[in-house]
């Protein structure tokens, strides 16, 4: 603003109180923001909160202060809502987990009920009905490793079963009957009836699994003595 001089050489008395004015607004917007009191208006007040954040005022204007939620609370608010949020996410993630776990069920005379393609239990009256002598086939077996059944010559299933995983690389070794031996499809390997390797690179023979029958079911549990085939113990135990 240029200065405004009367005619006698003298600083025009309005122009100083504009001025004046102009000052003591920028001041006090100045302090406000910045948290100063300034002196000599009472109708001015202002308020830090306990998170640190300034809040100001005009006491006369208005009769209360604005609500600001402090940080105790904001933290109790956000552990509310995080712990809501994941009880939801939780039980949407069970049904999913769940389903990746295999199931365990076993019959009255423990072990492990043996899972046919469709999951269920295999029957031994079904399995034989469908599966002639001499035939191996596979089953869903000890933690969930693909297991083959024999049946014998006189229409029983053996009593023991073999764990298909190849002792080299874990591909699933076929049966091929024609040769009457299990012929992995990946390097080679070779094993016989029983599972014992004949043939490299595989360096072990196939493992073995207990097979009975409880309550008209297949069930499978652990070999843990020695392996009849090379009278040695059992490598997978």
């Amino acid at each position: 603003m240029p200065l405004d001089y009367s005619r006698d050489g003298r600083i025009n008395t309005a122009w100083q109180r504009a001025s004046m004015k102009t000052a003591f607004v920028l001041a006090t917007f100045f302090c406000g923001v910045h948290g100063f009191l300034v002196p000599g208006i009472p109708s001015a007040s202002v308020a830090r909160t306990n998170s640190g954040r300034i809040v100001t005022k005009m006491a006369e204007a208005v009769g209360e202060e604005p609500f600001v939620p402090d940080m105790d609370r904001r933290k109790l608010m956000n552990t509310i809502l995080l712990g809501s949020v994941g009880l939801n996410v939780a039980g949407l993630a069970v049904p999913y987990i769940a389903f990746f776990v295999p199931r365990t069920g076993g019959g009255a005379g423990g072990g492990l009920a043996a899972k046919d393609a469709l999951g269920d239990d295999v029957t031994v009256q079904g399995w034989l009905s469908t599966h002639q002598a001499g035939d191996r086939s596979l089953v869903q077996g000890l933690k969930g490793d693909a297991t083959y059944l024999i049946v014998k010559e006189d229409k029983t299933i053996e009593n023991y079963g073999l764990n298909a995983v190849c002792t080299h690389l874990g591909c699933v070794v076929p049966w091929n009957k024609a040769e009457s031996k299990f012929i992995c499809p990946c390097h080679g390997s070779q094993y016989d009836k029983t599972g014992k390797v004949v043939r490299g690179p595989a360096p072990l023979s196939l493992a073995l699994a207990h097979v009975k029958e409880s309550d008209g079911k297949v069930l499978l549990t652990p070999w843990t003595e020695t392996d009849f085939r090379t009278d040695t113990a059992p490598w997978w135990k």
